[in-house]
């Protein structure tokens, strides 16, 4: 071939292939154009009829040239509202979303085929309330009417792009959060099948974990190769092959993971092996960063984390949790001690069924490390919390102060010479009186302890201990102190104990020293407590708990003093803090005598004298009675402080006790006054104002006493409204929101008209009492229940007495007005009432007035009948007439105490009762 004609055919060629070029760079610019109008149309439509959540974004753009060569439609500035409950909250927000468009289904199909997704600069946040109830169900799973029908658009994934975002997972139910960000991912896959592989790798420049609060990773640096199959029918998802890289730890994960109604099924299984030692701690939380920078670390790890059953908050099922750990050889030297700790090993394994921590199994099959010849060797294992299994084995020659310096365990400062042997195995059940079998010593010297919560030390620790038991029983429980001592704020402390045989506790005890509970508190600082005061003991205690209970003093040998200072003492019985300001005890045998005891509680004061019996059996046992006696005066006792805020039990609580039947007590309470059972206390009180339930009580005094939970009081007397009362009472709780009582009460003419005022009980047995004035005296007896803001339970009241009236005028009551009304008798407004006794009864909420006569003004009225505490009434009257009240008009009063019914004859219908429900 000539030149020429091989210059001709190549022109043919480039000329070919320019048009071919032209062409194709042309339908690069004109398909987006031509199907613009339908790919968008057929979006929306997909939006609105498969997405259950507001969709929106600023502007829609189709070209080749964003994702080339695949042709993409891009949402600018997309955001995505979540499902219910989170429907007014952003999902998803996005800066660019595109959608790869298979080309060759707009040509030859009617269904417009997504297989591509690229989330450009997102934001996915992702939310779980407490119920298990999530943002993420956006979409409608709902069958096409016509299945003919195709025209709509088909997601048939095959790749998934996630560049530069963040995603947060915050989940109440589980209360896991985690943040992560830089978030970059690519997946690959079948993804338009109901069951396809997933190929996936991700890199998060920044990962956050948190759990309850707490944080286990923080900052952390992820890459991930990932394999999971997902299950787009079931939404669920099993991960065969997943590759991960927390920071420089090496993870396999492999498990599966479904969405319930509900909640979730997961089956998780993590490990790493072989690991070396510091890679480990390069994924652990940030506050070991510093600690890890400074501290040399060798060792192999293995480590195994499966988490497997179903979640569902609502119905309080939850997974069950395994977590084995084991190290070898480790080596760990913090600051370059010159004493490293070497030949580390760990071996532990913990279960946590259900997620529940009482039924926690952790067995720690070896536990130990050396620093140079000192060693620590301890293996154990523990079933339960509340009465655990215990089988354990504890051995150590070691200075306590090399091992705090190669570990660099930091803010605290322990040092001491430890030296123990203890082997323990069995049951600890308190109720049934078990200790594990358990024979061994721990002695520590020269021990020094410092804390940044105080600036100076507990020195010269000196800690001799014993402990035998062989038969695993509280009986056979012996425990040795000799010598215990300490130095604190340059105060010694000696305590020295042999105690035995915990069901009948024998105890030889001596203790000396000084101690400020305050300063030494702060040592051991934990928030939300606080203790205070100051002690100062020579005692020596030596003698057996049932001599003391039996009162076989000659059998005791206790003595000493014990001297307190502003001691706080706090009690589940009691919402305030309880603060003897100051008081020497002076203790023989099981008699504790003090003079001049000066206390407060809240708003009232005590200074108290007298004696306390059986105090170290008290202190020391769950079965031992304090009995004492002793007078007290106060200048002021605030009552409604004493009251418990202890919740009451369930079923109380789930069926409050009406007062009536129509009106149910309220559910919410502060509890009833609760007197501990194991107290036997006599007391002479006086005080001169004592405020009680809004009864403002002067110069009161009386003899108490208190007996297994039981309150007796016995001619106490008071000032009540300027009149002088006497009463002797009986009152005992139940349950922390309920309480029985009883008493009589004689009151010796008091102004009717003050005691309505000013006594809200008086107010609502004796409203009629509104409109009257004058002189009366009462003598009355009741019993009944208390509620949990010690009101009383009306419905349970029975008793009865005599309201003797001396002169009193009754002016602009309901009643009256009424039957004047009724009786055309002008005199009868307002009638005088003089030298009459009114005796009454109450039982079921209703009161009977027996039958009584008065007469005023030429007339002889007779009452008789019944009136609820709520206010009906069901009475039945003659009004005799002048002169004599020979004739007489029968009159019945119906209706309530504001709106009474009169009418003339004897017919009436009786009041219903209310009975009470607990009775």
């Amino acid at each position: 071939m000539t030149a020429s004609k091989k210059k001709s055919v190549l022109l043919k060629i480039a000329k070919y292939f320019g048009i071919t070029f032209v062409v194709i760079l042309g339908l690069l610019f004109l398909i987006p154009i031509i199907f613009a109008d339908t790919i968008k149309e057929q979006i929306k439509k997909t939006a609105n009829e498969k997405l259950s959540a507001e969709l929106n974004y600023s502007d829609v753009s189709l070209s080749f040239f964003h994702h080339f060569p695949s042709l993409t439609l891009t949402l600018n500035d997309l955001s995505l509202n979540g499902s219910a409950p989170y429907k007014t909250e952003k999902f998803i927000t996005a800066k660019e979303v595109s959608f790869g468009i298979n080309v060759a289904s707009l040509v030859f199909s009617k269904t417009v085929k997504i297989d591509q997704i690229y989330l450009s600069d997102s934001f996915i946040n992702v939310k779980v309330n407490a119920n298990g109830e999530a943002n993420y169900n956006i979409y409608k799973s709902t069958k096409p009417s016509n299945p003919k029908d195709t025209t709509e658009t088909a997601l048939k994934l095959e790749r998934i792009e996630i560049l530069n975002s963040k995603i947060i997972y915050d989940d109440q139910s589980t209360k896991v959060h985690f943040d992560a960000f830089g978030f970059n991912y690519k997946g690959k896959g079948n993804l338009d099948k109901a069951v396809f592989d997933l190929y996936s790798v991700a890199k998060i420049e920044k990962l956050n974990v948190i759990y309850e609060g707490e944080p286990y990773l923080m900052n952390k640096k992820v890459d991930a190769d990932l394999i999971t199959k997902v299950n787009v029918n079931s939404l669920s998802f099993f991960f065969q092959q997943n590759n991960l890289k927390i920071n420089q730890l090496l993870v396999d994960f492999k498990g599966n993971f479904d969405f319930l109604k509900e909640g979730y099924k997961m089956n998780f299984v993590i490990k790493s092996d072989n690991s070396n030692l510091k890679d480990v701690f390069t994924a652990f939380p940030p506050k070991y960063v510093t600690w890890l920078s400074k501290t040399e670390l060798k060792g192999n790890t293995n480590l195994l984390l499966t988490l497997k059953g179903d979640y569902i908050a609502s119905k309080s099922i939850a997974p069950d949790l395994n977590l084995d750990i084991k190290i070898d050889s480790g080596f760990v030297n913090y600051n370059k001690s010159p004493f490293p700790v070497s030949n580390l090993y760990l071996d532990v394994k913990t279960k946590v069924p259900s997620l529940n921590p009482d039924l926690v199994i952790v067995d720690a099959k070896n536990l130990s490390l050396n620093i140079n010849k000192d060693y620590l060797k301890s293996q154990f294992h523990v079933q339960g919390v509340n009465t655990p299994d215990i089988n354990g084995e504890f051995k150590a020659k070691i200075d306590l102060g090399k091992l705090m310096k190669a570990l660099g365990i930091p803010d605290v400062e322990l040092k001491g010479n430890l030296v123990g042997d203890v082997k323990t195995n069995g049951k600890f059940d308190p109720k049934n009186r078990l200790f594990p079998v358990t024979k061994g010593n721990i002695d520590l010297e020269n021990g020094y302890l410092k804390t940044p919560y105080y600036p100076n030390p507990i020195t010269n620790i000196t800690i001799k201990a014993k402990i035998e038991n062989n038969k695993g029983t509280f009986d056979d429980l012996k425990v040795s102190l000799k010598p215990t001592q300490f130095t604190f704020e340059g105060k010694p402390v000696f305590v020295e104990a042999d105690l035995s045989n915990f069901n009948d506790l024998t105890y030889d005890i001596k203790a000396k020293g000084e101690l400020d509970i305050n300063k030494i508190y702060k040592v051991f600082s934990q928030k939300g407590l606080d203790l205070d005061g100051f002690v100062k003991a020579d005692l020596v205690l030596k003698g057996k708990q049932s001599d003391a209970e039996k009162g076989n003093y000659s059998k005791l040998n206790n003595k000493g003093t014990l001297e307190l200072r502003n001691i706080g003492i706090t009690s589940e019985y009691l919402p305030k803090k309880f603060i003897i300001k100051e008081g020497v005890f002076k203790i023989n045998q099981d008699k504790m005598s003090f003079n001049n005891f000066l206390a407060a509680y809240g708003q009232s004061d005590f200074r108290m004298n007298g004696y306390l019996q059986n105090v170290f059996n008290y202190a020391t046992t769950n079965t031992g009675v304090l009995r004492g006696s002793f007078t007290s005066t106060s200048r002021y006792i605030n009552v409604d402080e004493f009251m418990s805020n202890t919740n009451a039990d369930a079923s109380v609580t789930k069926n409050p006790v009406p007062q009536t039947e129509t009106k149910p007590a309220e559910a919410k309470g502060t509890g009833v006054i609760i007197i501990p059972t194991n107290l036997n206390l006599q007391f002479t009180a006086n005080a001169q104002k004592v405020n009680f339930d809004k009864l403002n009580l002067q110069n009161a005094v009386g003899n108490l006493s208190m007996n297994k939970g039981k309150l007796t009081m016995q001619n106490t007397g008071f000032n009540l409204i300027g009149c002088n009362v006497v009463m002797n009472a009986n009152y005992q709780a139940v349950t922390p929101k309920k309480a029985n009582f009883d008493y009589n009460i004689k009151a010796s003419d008091f102004d009717i008209k003050r005691a309505y005022n000013e006594i809200e009980v008086f107010r609502k047995m004796a409203s009629a009492a509104e409109k009257a004035q004058g002189i009366v005296s009462l003598d009355y007896q009741l019993k009944g229940r208390l509620n949990g803001n010690m009101e009383p339970v009306y419905p349970s009241l029975t008793g009865g007495g005599t309201l003797s009236v001396k002169d009193v005028k009754v002016r602009g009551l309901k009643m009256f007005n009424a039957v004047s009304k009724e009786t055309s008798s002008e005199a009868m407004k307002n009638p005088d009432l003089s030298k009459v006794d009114i005796k009454t009864t109450i039982k079921n909420n209703i009161m009977t007035v027996e039958r009584f006569k008065f007469k005023f003004a030429g007339f002889r009225p007779r009452i008789e009948g019944t009136t609820s505490l709520d206010g009906k009434l069901n009475l039945k009257m003659r009004l005799g007439l002048p002169p004599l009240g020979i004739f007489g008009i029968p009159l019945t009063v119906t209706g309530t105490q504001d709106n009474p019914k009169i009418k003339v004859g004897r017919k009436s219908n009786d009041l219903e009762e209310t009975k009470d429900t607990e009775e």
